[in-house]
């Protein structure tokens, strides 16, 4: 997911793709440590994509407080 996305969606939007993400992760890492994947960076991908949103999260919060 590009940061363009990210940045177009709502807050509530964000915060439930996060949750979503973060399981969908969690799926896969387990998945690896039992068989390991083809391309393991897809874990690299999606921890990437999970801070990017946390990243755009911490920064809605911020400049609410402002």
């Amino acid at each position: 997911m590009k940061n363009s996305e990210i940045i177009q969606m709502t807050t509530a939007e964000l915060r439930e793709k996060v949750d979503t993400e973060k399981v969908a992760l969690n799926k896969l890492t387990m998945n690896h440590t039992i068989t390991p994947m083809e391309n393991p960076m897809q874990i690299r991908a999606a921890r990437k994509t999970i801070a990017r949103m946390m990243t755009e999260l911490r920064k809605r919060e911020l400049t609410e407080k402002k």
